[in-house]
């Protein structure tokens, strides 16, 4: 059963409990009147008398109140439809709100959208429209140097000049052609000495470089012998040292061809004592 259906009795204070009961005893006691009628009759006359001082206040009271409580009932529902309704209504017309500011927002951007693309190529054809030489030159900007890391030079070692030999002069004379001559044999590998060169010289020539033997067999054969050591023209040629002169008659050029054929004859020119 729903808790409402007996919403007016539950509330009925104890006076209007009462007058119920008493209404309820007044029905009975009419009630027993009627199903015994030989009764006596002043006993019928009192009951008659109680039936009549029972006042109906009570029971008006009763139906009053719960007729107040049934129209506040029906009141609190017509005040929750109405509320409930409005609530409707309301979320209704906040939906639709929302719906209609949706399809404007989207509506906007696709304007905003259309509006862009249309003054994009507008630009695109006033660009294309205008002649190249109008347009403005763009200068490229300079790019920033980049500073370069300064090297230091590293010191390189200088270099010490290399001494020359300075060339060793020799005197134009007797000792300094012989001296001259050992230097050359010295680096040619060809052995003698001083002495033995110088004693073979006064033998043969006297230290005279321009002399000239016109009158031995080799005069006769036609190739006199010539110089200081006396030395016959393909003898000269054959054993000729290079770095020196080719004339016969040169004395460190005379002396060393000797010496060189001494060297390879007898050895060294020190094993010579005798015309050779």
């Amino acid at each position: 059963m729903p808790k409402h259906a007996n919403s007016g009795l539950h509330r009925l204070t104890r006076t209007h409990k009462l007058s119920v009961a008493g209404v309820a005893a007044a029905g009975a006691a009419a009630l027993v009147l009627t199903a015994v009628p030989g009764a006596d009759a002043d006993q019928g006359k009192t009951q008659a008398a109680a039936v009549e001082n029972v006042k109906p206040v009570a029971f008006s009271a009763v139906g009053t109140a719960a007729q107040a409580q049934q129209a506040t009932i029906a009141k609190q529902a017509d005040n929750s439809a109405a509320q409930g309704k409005a609530e409707a209504a309301a979320k209704k017309v906040a939906v639709e709100k929302a719906a209609k500011a949706k399809a404007a927002a989207i509506a906007k951007a696709k304007a905003e959208k259309a509006r862009a693309a249309k003054a994009a190529a507008d630009r695109s054809a006033v660009r294309a429209a205008v002649p190249a030489a109008a347009k403005p030159a763009v200068k490229p900007v300079a790019a920033k140097p980049v500073a370069k890391p300064v090297v230091k030079p590293v010191a390189k070692p200088v270099a010490k000049p290399v001494a020359k030999p300075v060339a060793k002069t020799y005197p134009d004379n007797l000792d300094g052609w012989i001296r001259e001559s050992l230097h050359i044999m010295a680096k040619k590998g060809i052995p003698g000495s001083y002495n033995g060169i110088h004693r073979n010289i006064m033998r043969e020539s006297s230290g005279n470089p321009m002399a000239i033997n016109n009158w031995d067999i080799n005069a006769i054969n036609g190739v006199p012998s010539k110089g200081l050591l006396q030395v016959i023209a393909p003898t000269f040629k054959a054993y000729h040292v290079e770095g020196t002169s080719w004339n016969a008659y040169d004395p460190v050029a005379n002396i060393t061809a000797a010496c060189n054929y001494a060297a390879d004859k007898y050895g060294s020119m020190d094993n010579v004592n005798s015309a050779y």
